[in-house]
């Protein structure tokens, strides 16, 4: 048996949530990544965690709106996403641009030396091609993610706005309280 429909202030309420845990998880990764980033003097990657948790910080200011009752937060919360998605794929396009292969230490090098001659490649070669299939499967995930996000988020554009709608107390006529 199917179930019934959320009712509009129940989806209004599931939006919030979820949409002020992930903004505050992007706030809190992206600083982290920023400030990991720029400890090491990496302007570029610190800057993508700046804007990542910048997207994180749209998602919340999207969410104070709705509690405020404001219809337009749902625009903060759709636009957020495919912002961090355009910040995912400038990371992935930064981590193409100055590869760097990782130091290895003995055991390491052996595996890495293993794992290049089963593709019939040098080491360096190797790394660089994990790297790109790890960027490919990052870009895939994120717009997988990133989309699935942006579409919940706009199916639920019409409960959104009739939940708020019916918080709003109607206007008092002339003569009347808003009590009555």
């Amino acid at each position: 048996m199917r179930q019934p429909p959320l009712l509009p202030a129940e989806t209004l309420e599931r939006v919030e949530r979820l949409a002020r845990f992930d903004g505050i998880t992007l706030v809190i990764l992206g600083s982290l990544f920023a400030i990991t980033a720029a400890s090491v003097r990496d302007v570029p990657f610190a800057l993508i965690g700046l804007l990542a948790a910048g997207a994180g910080a749209l998602e919340l200011h999207g969410v104070g709106l709705l509690r405020e009752g404001e219809r337009r937060g749902m625009t903060w919360l759709v636009a957020s996403q495919p912002m961090l998605l355009v910040v995912i794929w400038c990371y992935g396009a930064l981590r193409l641009l100055f590869f760097e292969p990782p130091p290895l230490n003995e055991g390491m090098a052996d595996i890495a030396k293993a794992g290049a001659a089963q593709w019939g490649m040098p080491v360096e070669e190797y790394f660089r091609r994990v790297n790109q299939i790890i960027v490919g499967t990052l870009s895939v995930i994120a717009v997988l993610y990133q989309g699935g996000m942006t579409l919940y988020y706009v199916r639920r554009r019409a409960a959104v706005a009739a939940a708020l709608q019916r918080e709003d107390p109607a206007p008092a006529g002339p003569g009347e309280s808003a009590d009555a």
